[in-house]
């Protein structure tokens, strides 16, 4: 990889913090992984070029992928009930995880190695232990939810895990995992709407719910658990990452990705995006969004400007970010 072309690429590389300059310049790098959901593999796309790298195989339906910690990452396969646990290193399945009903997304402790994983069919929230003695990723504990867990998010500090039950769900549950190997249902909340997505603010103070079925976004205080803010929005459902003071909203049916401030809510920028591009996910100062309808990946810079699209297959689901020092 040219890793000068790389800082060079787009005005949004000068937002990238030191610690990933001195990761290109050491010898490593940072990828996307991309699932091809329908063609049992995950992508691995070089961020400066668009080109794809290798493709890593995996079991059928990769539907979405999370990075634990910057070198290992876990895919859910929803309709075979098991996790593909990758390893930047060799950019290979290191492990599978077995015995999920039908795991859907993954929120990751990183300072533990941990991932927390919603299990829809079982009403559970799975943690499962990346670096296990033995190499072998496993589950530690299952905790009931009370319903089809889907999307979630953990609180900066670890304590908090909130847990979306359903794609239009009239509940989302908080766990408390101030003892992470015992975690404690703690509160049902009832959004003011059918609720979609969750995702924490970067301070751990505001939690941002977004709607399965209105154009609309509220924001709870995380201590109180009361909305604070409630924002216009496009079509849902609505997916939500942050970087800073952003926060990054992607409308997949109406092909957009808005800008807001993230205290305030005030919409600083739009760009238009291919329709399917539901999540979201952000890192070093970047997001990424990719197509569940048509199979590519946006790269925007922090400020919402659209640095690259890349075809990655006939339909992406999702992405994140590896280190890896393969290239």
């Amino acid at each position: 990889m040219d890793r000068r072309a790389f800082l060079l690429a787009s005005a949004s590389l000068a937002l990238w913090p030191g610690g990933a300059r001195a990761a290109l310049l050491g010898g490593g790098t940072t990828v996307a992984l991309v699932t091809a959901d329908l063609e049992s593999h995950v992508a691995v796309v070089d961020l400066s070029s668009g080109r794809i790298l290798r493709r890593v195989p995996t079991l059928a339906g990769p539907q979405s992928v999370e990075s634990v910690q910057h070198g290992v990452a876990v895919v859910a396969h929803s309709s075979a009930g098991a996790l593909s646990v990758i390893e930047g290193s060799s950019l290979r399945v290191r492990s599978v995880v077995r015995g999920l009903g039908e795991p859907r997304y993954t929120a990751a402790d990183r300072r533990r190695g941990h991932a927390y994983v919603t299990d829809s069919a079982r009403g559970e929230v799975a943690l499962v232990d990346v670096f296990r003695a033995g190499g072998r990723a496993g589950i530690v504990w299952r905790a009931a939810v009370g319903g089809p867990a889907r999307h979630l998010s953990l609180s900066p500090s670890g304590e908090q895990l909130w847990v979306v039950l359903g794609t239009k769900a009239r509940e989302v549950v908080v766990l408390d995992l101030r003892d992470p190997r015992r975690p404690r249902l703690v509160a049902k909340l009832r959004p003011p709407f059918l609720a979609h997505d969750v995702c924490f603010a970067p301070d751990g103070r505001s939690v941002w719910i977004t709607s399965g079925d209105r154009n609309e976004i509220a924001v709870y205080d995380a201590r109180t658990r009361a909305v604070r803010l409630r924002l216009a929005a496009d079509a849902p459902p609505q997916h939500v990452s942050f970087i800073a003071g952003r926060a990054y909203v992607t409308s997949g049916d109406d092909g957009l990705l808005r800008v807001h401030d993230r205290r305030t809510g005030r919409v600083r920028g739009t760009v238009r995006v291919p329709v399917g591009s539901y999540n979201v996910q952000q890192g070093w100062g970047v997001v990424l969004t990719p197509s569940l309808s048509q199979g590519t990946l946006c790269i925007a810079a922090g400020d919402g400007r659209l640095v690259r699209r890349v075809a990655v297959s006939r339909s992406s689901h999702d992405a994140c970010f590896l280190f890896t020092n393969r290239y």
